[in-house]
């Protein structure tokens, strides 16, 4: 298996290389950004496969008697065959770089990025053969599994009480939810189940464990600290001590590359996380309607969403649409990465190199609304062609709706469509349905692809099933997300078909016959990559 390059949502890569028994991570970002990602880490990783012919699968438990098993070197990802652990880690040297204070923290950041290149392998069939499952049934007649991999109490995971800990920050987790019987688990007999699920693992927000270093003040490489080539195991000597008497530093936490504006998704100038959860429940009235009190969405021309999407070789990204007279800056990565090694002392930084980001794009917000909604293709289904004040005053009125916001979707950040995303309740499509059809939390889009270079069927599912992603993360409450195309609008009722959303009915507005489609957390798997 050649070596692979793999992009982080917050811009980052890693080189991904196959090695003896397993593969290596070692981060690129050696002199670009302003803090370093952990240096590199090796996992341990094998996959074993059952002789029995029957598998369980949820809900059905097999025999309680040992299952016969053979291990076999890693090739491609099985269904819930593969098991791993980290076999060594490094860390740059304490003079450059501060050593991070919750080590915990460290390796959770090292495990999700883990996870992040396994969940983006070729995945595998997950048809399974199932006890009493009969002979001549076809392959796609047979349950499904899910997809999982195994936390192997090996290695670095051999710690007492940081398997506990990952699973606490929800990471990983286990089938068996008892206490147990064990007064002290010394052994970790408790714990040697762990696994992570690909469905489990896209519901988790990534800024919960995109964690880097802090330089130290007197370090000769503010972008990154030279480290060696070959991991080393972690040094317990090496942490610092988590007493609060530790010199008043701040903590080193989730953070952006500097490639980044401090208003995209992962930006920290404190280094602390970005992530917080949401709000505790409060409720209003809106037009008679009782609903939560919504928390305020992102400001205008802020990036809320980004994630590199493989099969096409570039960033997607959301953003709040803007009325500035000029073209929102970009607020995220893209795909035509700069230099990823600049010599220190050089001068030269990721911000003063020509990219996107620092260029002057036009047209801005409005214009672009202007130009996409005189589109025939366009005004054939939103009506909303006419002078440039036309679409300004949509515009403002978007932004001061309380129950929806404007979103731009940039390909590499170039606009290529606008969305308006909305809580069901209070919206007008809540009228027209029973309160079992929705909950209080669950959301709806609207979308139109304005650019032609960026209309097609896969990036139209990309685009679909990252909202559907961003619904998920933005509030775990959420468990719908409904969607109302008109009825004569196939193409697109396919697209949502295609992604997961199922046609639960008809509903007659007064402006259009619409089909009501559906997708629901549980029966959702993951992001189309």
């Amino acid at each position: 298996m050649a070596p692979s390059l793999l992009h982080l949502p917050n811009g980052q890569t890693l080189t991904v290389s196959p090695v003896f028994g397993g593969f290596s991570f070692k981060s690129n970002d050696l002199n670009v950004h302003n803090s370093a990602f952990p240096p590199g880490w090796t996992i341990f990783i094998e996959s074993q496969e059952d002789i029995d012919d029957e598998v369980a699968v949820e809900g059905q438990e097999l025999h309680d008697g040992p299952r016969k098993s053979h291990v076999r070197r890693f090739r491609t990802p099985t269904l819930h065959g593969d098991n791993f652990f980290f076999s060594s880690m490094s860390n740059p040297s304490n003079t450059d770089f501060k050593p991070a204070t919750s080590p915990t923290r460290q390796i959770a950041m090292m495990l999700w990025a883990t996870l992040w290149w396994y969940f983006h392998q070729p995945k595998p069939n997950p048809h399974i053969t199932t006890k009493g499952l009969n002979d001549n049934t076809p392959e796609d007649g047979k349950p499904k599994g899910d997809w999982r991999i195994g936390i192997k109490r090996d290695g670095i995971f051999k710690g007492r009480h940081l398997l506990p800990k990952l699973e606490r920050m929800g990471i990983i987790t286990s089938e068996e939810s008892c206490v147990g019987e064990s007064i002290d688990d010394k052994g970790g007999e408790g714990w040697t189940r762990m696994f992570a699920s690909e469905r489990g693992f896209w519901l988790i927000d990534p800024r919960i464990f995109l964690f880097t270093l802090s330089p130290t003040t007197h370090s000769p490489f503010p972008g990154a600290s030279p480290y060696p080539s070959r991991p080393a195991s972690p040094n317990r000597d090496s942490f610092p001590s988590s007493r609060p008497d530790s010199g008043g530093e701040m903590p080193p936490g989730l953070m952006t590359p500097q490639t980044q504006s401090p208003s995209g998704p992962f930006a920290s100038g404190s280094h602390l996380p970005t992530y917080y959860p949401p709000p505790p429940t409060l409720f209003t009235f809106t037009n008679n309607i009782r609903h939560p009190i919504r928390q305020k969405p992102p400001a205008q021309g802020e990036t809320f969403y980004t994630r590199y999407i493989p099969s096409v070789g570039q960033f997607l990204s959301f953003r709040v649409a803007s009325l500035s007279p000029k073209t929102p800056p970009h607020r995220g990565p893209v795909s035509d990465s700069t230099p990823s090694f600049l010599p220190p002392g050089s001068g030269v930084t990721q911000g003063s190199l020509p990219s996107i980001a620092n260029m002057t794009i036009t047209p801005n917000d409005t214009d672009l609304l202007h130009t996409w909604m005189n589109d025939p293709r366009v005004d054939a289904l939103f009506a909303m062609a006419g002078p440039r004040p036309v679409q300004e005053k949509m515009l403002r009125e978007a932004l001061n709706t309380k129950n929806s916001f404007p979103v731009i979707g940039c390909w590499d950040g170039k606009p290529f469509g606008f969305f308006e995303l909305y809580w069901v309740k209070e919206d007008r499509l809540g009228r027209y349905l029973s309160s079992h059809d929705y909950g209080n939390w669950d959301r709806g889009f609207h979308a139109l692809v304005g650019e032609q270079e960026f209309r097609g069927p896969h990036r139209v599912k990309v685009w679909m099933s990252a909202l559907v992603h961003y619904f998920w993360l933005a509030d775990p409450r959420t468990e719908r997300v409904l969607v109302e195309p008109r009825t004569d609008h196939k193409k697109f009722i396919d697209y949502l078909q295609d992604v997961g959303f199922y046609k639960e009915r008809e509903i007659a507005f007064p402006h259009k016959q619409a089909a009501l489609m559906k997708i629901r957390r549980e029966g959702w798997e993951a992001p189309v990559l």
